[in-house]
């Protein structure tokens, strides 16, 4: 039976604990069997696997080692296998898949080489949309394992590779739409394939960008990210136990939180969807009856605060010199050297005679990109400071600039802190601190208490 798509078309997106296990796989069966608008369905890796995949990229390991990751892989994957009611009918790609992790886990040139690095990575979604077809073809018919690295067309960067959005929209709709049209399509994210068919991957929580791409490529009017919370919520319910979910947000205000360190999006997700205004929902596939938070062009409320986010592990450098004074073209000598050490500048402030600015280092991977070679070429015209300790706690809302008291009331409720830099100003969405990481947590919490309780 062909399905008319072009009245309304949802992507629906499931990460990693929405299909850890075969039970969490069932119901997102019947999120997506119970809106007929799902034609596409992207998943993550089943919990666990990617993190196992990961190390053995990445550590070196004795063989007896890389074979007891391979096993704790292959556990999980044959615990879903096991509880399909016609396993036969995977189980000899479930095998062939597990052999190919095999070898590249054990490929010699693995800890070396970055295009056998994505292979490996690429095979936990390959298998968790597999196993997932199978669980939704126990009740529907019309479903397609479609392998997303015919049309997520990237670059050759491997582990961070960027989307070719042109190409994707024409691989779209020339292999992707026709397949829509006859059935379900359960697909992989994270995964993409380069010019030459090489599989590349797009970083981590690269899942919700791949479903965002897709469904702009496709004109789609929902892109829905199914997760473990309900929702996005005002801060990490973690830190303050009184965070309640949101349930609205603008692309603004959303691009803003994910980039300031709310897990449950994913910063580059924004783009395509702001880009063709698909709606956004985030929503729980353990409780999908609690609604969610929908995101969007133009929100019916614009409070001045919307949300508190915290991002741990960051990284300060202090450039200075006197001769910066009145001289031109000094900023450009130090950004020239971070970019082509590719390191991503977050927050900048300036003084007349120095600059200080973040860099995000998770695992510090910073820190080691921030090398001798990266400080020498910078100590060349300027001294050169970097510390470490700090997080980066953000206010986002919106009008906060031209908006009475909206500064006041939040430096009231971080008065008794050392704020080591403040930036505020060039966006009407936030305001940000970096904090030391000590007092991070008390600051967040603190701010929701004055903002939100």
């Amino acid at each position: 039976m062909e399905v008319d798509v072009t009245q309304a078309l949802t992507i629906a997106k499931f990460g990693g604990t929405s299909v850890a296990n075969y039970e969490a796989m069932q119901k997102c069966a019947r999120i997506v069997l119970a809106n007929e608008a799902t034609r596409i369905v992207v998943v993550s890796a089943s919990a666990g696997v990617t993190n196992h995949l990961v190390s053995m990229a990445h550590t070196p390991m004795t063989q007896e080692q890389i074979s007891d990751v391979c096993d704790a892989v292959e556990e999980i994957e044959t615990a879903i296998l096991s509880k399909l009611a016609q396993p036969e009918q995977v189980q000899g790609k479930l095998e062939d898949l597990l052999t190919e992790m095999r070898e590249l886990a054990f490929h010699e040139e693995i800890l070396h080489r970055d295009d056998l690095k994505d292979q490996l990575l690429s095979m936990g979604e390959r298998m968790s949309s597999l196993l997932f077809s199978a669980v939704v073809n126990e009740q529907h018919d019309a479903v397609i394992n479609f392998d997303v690295r015919k049309v997520l067309r990237t670059d050759s960067e491997f582990g961070e590779a960027v989307p070719q959005l042109e190409t994707i929209h024409e691989l779209a709709e020339l292999l992707l739409r026709p397949e829509i049209e006859k059935a379900m399509v359960i697909t992989q994210g994270f995964v993409g394939a380069d010019e030459q068919g090489r599989t590349t991957t797009l970083g981590r929580g690269g899942s919700d960008f791949t479903a965002a791409l897709l469904a702009e490529a496709l004109q789609a009017d929902v892109c829905e990210i199914w997760t473990d919370v309900t929702g996005v919520y005002t801060t990490d319910p973690r830190i303050a136990p009184n965070a309640h979910p949101l349930p609205e947000l603008s692309f603004e205000e959303a691009a803003e939180m994910a980039t300031f360190g709310a897990k449950v999006l994913h910063p580059a997700t924004m783009e395509p969807a702001l880009r063709q205004d698909i709606k956004v929902f985030v929503g729980s596939s353990r409780e999908p009856e609690k609604g969610g938070t929908w995101i969007m062009r133009d929100c019916e409320h614009e409070p001045p605060y919307r949300a508190i986010t915290r991002r741990k592990e960051q990284v300060m450098v202090t450039v200075k010199t006197p001769q910066m004074m009145y001289a031109q073209g000094f900023l450009q000598q130090v950004f020239t050297i971070i970019a082509k050490h590719k390191l991503s500048v977050d927050l900048v402030t300036t003084s007349e005679i120095s600059v200080s600015f973040t860099l995000d280092n998770p695992a510090n991977s910073v820190a080691q990109r921030l090398n001798k070679q990266t400080i020498a070429e910078l100590e060349t015209f300027c001294d050169v400071k970097v510390e470490s300790g700090y997080d980066l706690v953000t206010v986002v809302g919106n009008h906060m600039q031209s908006a009475k008291g909206v500064s006041s009331k939040i430096f009231a409720a971080v008065s008794e802190y050392n704020l080591r830099m403040i930036c505020f100003g060039a966006n009407p969405h936030n305001m940000s601190f970096l904090v030391n990481e000590n007092d991070s947590t008390e600051i967040v919490q603190g701010l929701h208490r004055s903002l939100f309780e």
